[in-house]
């Protein structure tokens, strides 16, 4: 166990406040070293509103930081603190970039959206998003038959976060070539771990029971975020992280090596 790690803040889905939803995921940062922070900003499906996520978020995320820092625990590093949100933690993710000194929590230095958006549910949403910082690392993933949320939020942040010099939207694709095929839906993100079952049995669980899969999908997620980690806090992978590069696109192989569909990327 190290003396101090990095610290990532995971925002789950709506509903998603069960960590094994995404556990696969969870344990997968930790063991590449990082303090995994996972507020939980619902009581439940239908409280709050919308608009007291990201208060929620920040709320946890200080009271975490405050647990952290008594003995006992491995000491957080905030100076490069990521954020990885999917669907409406998409959302509170991008807010709390912009939001953070209001929230009073450290300023976010990377964020990667995955699937982000709000469905009918619109509160919590800023009117724009160009006032994120310049020198944000951020990457927002979307999946081509996403019939939850879709595209128009990802395209919203991506279009208007102008000043973010090192920024890329990626749209990831179903293939059907190998068995089990390869989809690209809303809950892509999924990875369950029953050892991180937090005991919640709501709809959002039942859904990930049912849809879950460990594919190459997470594969493609996982990669992207550690080279994004990577990046920032070494300058390391950069090119598999941003830029458009057939190293950033690359969704791997079939068992008879024929390649996976790859990302692709927008850059401007």
């Amino acid at each position: 166990m190290p003396d101090s790690a990095h610290v990532v803040v995971f925002v789950h889905g709506y509903g998603g406040y069960n960590p094994m939803i995404y556990g696969k995921w969870i344990r997968h940062l930790v063991m590449k070293g990082n303090i995994v922070i996972y507020p939980r900003y619902q009581q439940n499906i239908v409280s709050p509103h919308p608009d007291k996520f990201a208060g929620n978020v920040a709320k946890a995320v200080r009271d975490a930081l405050t647990e952290l820092g008594k003995e006992g625990h491995v000491r957080p590093i905030v100076s490069e603190l990521a954020f990885l949100g999917h669907s409406y933690g998409g959302v509170v993710s991008a807010a709390l970039a912009i939001q953070h000194e209001e929230y009073e929590i450290p300023r976010p230095k990377t964020v990667m959206l995955c699937a982000p958006g709000t469905g009918r549910f619109n509160g919590g949403r800023l009117n724009s998003y160009a006032d994120m910082p310049a020198d944000l690392h951020l990457l927002i993933v979307v999946n081509d038959n996403d019939w939850v949320v879709g595209d128009e939020f990802a395209l919203k942040v991506f279009n208007e976060a102008v000043n973010v010099k090192q920024r890329n939207l990626l749209r990831q694709f179903a293939d059907t070539h190998g068995t089990p095929t390869i989809e690209a839906t809303h809950n892509q993100a999924y990875s369950l771990d029953s050892l991180l079952d937090g005991g919640i049995r709501n709809y959002t669980y039942k859904r990930a029971l049912r849809t879950s899969t460990l594919d190459a999908v997470d594969f493609a997620y996982w990669r992207l975020f550690d080279a994004m980690l990577d990046c920032r806090r070494r300058g390391e992978n950069c090119h598999i992280a941003f830029g458009c590069t057939p190293e950033q696109t690359d969704m791997g192989q079939w068992s008879d090596g024929t390649p996976i569909r790859p990302l692709e990327c927008v850059s401007e």
